[in-house]
């Protein structure tokens, strides 16, 4: 069975990839709006670690959709969940048996609740996989630092393939940097360069 992984070339993601190599042919995802070189960083990392990657361009209106909520709520919870349930949606129509994210039990953002999980397994009949939903930060973090080579760095200079690169980008473009600073606060973010 073929899964698609959302694949960002984070240590969430990349975990989430190796969990479901035992059981699935697994193919990273980036998906975006072919903004920088976000995508051209998680096929660095997809390379790394050995799994086949592809690129997945989502629609300029989810880009637009999500740009307009951040700048509207000036912080970027509604808008990457935006942009991560039209990810989901596009791979999920694509060729796979399964589409699966980096999710974990803590996160904030992006979040899958069950009934939309359901919801997207009825109407693409595939399966939702969240491998590290029942993980928290704490194992994530203990688990890829004896899987992963692991970089970190400030999330607004860390050349990474997730969405807020990208967001940050077209935010940027729309509204201006004071605006990025101000929805995006400054933290910590690391990057997969391979594994161990």
């Amino acid at each position: 069975m073929r899964a698609g992984v959302l694949f960002s070339g984070g240590k969430d993601s990349s975990l989430a990839a190796l969990l479901l190599d035992r059981f699935y042919d697994v193919r990273l995802v980036h998906a975006g709006f072919g903004v920088g070189d976000a995508a051209d960083h998680a096929a660095a990392t997809a390379e790394e670690l050995g799994f086949p990657f592809e690129r997945l361009t989502l629609e300029t209106a989810v880009a637009d959709e999500a740009v307009a909520r951040m700048a509207e709520d000036g912080f970027p919870r509604n808008g990457i969940q935006t942009v991560h349930e039209a990810a989901l949606e596009a791979v999920a129509d694509g060729e796979f048996d399964a589409v699966a994210d980096g999710t974990r039990r803590d996160d904030r953002v992006p979040t899958v609740s069950r009934a939309w999980a359901q919801s997207l397994e009825e109407r693409h009949d595939i399966d939702y996989l969240s491998p590290l939903a029942g993980f928290g930060r704490g194992a994530v973090d203990r688990l890829a630092a004896d899987t992963l080579e692991i970089e970190e760095g400030p999330a607004r200079t860390l050349a990474k393939g997730d969405y807020e690169a990208e967001l940050r980008e077209l935010l940027r473009e729309a509204e201006g940097a004071s605006l990025v600073e101000a929805v995006f606060p400054e933290r910590v973010q690391t990057r997969v360069t391979g594994r161990r």
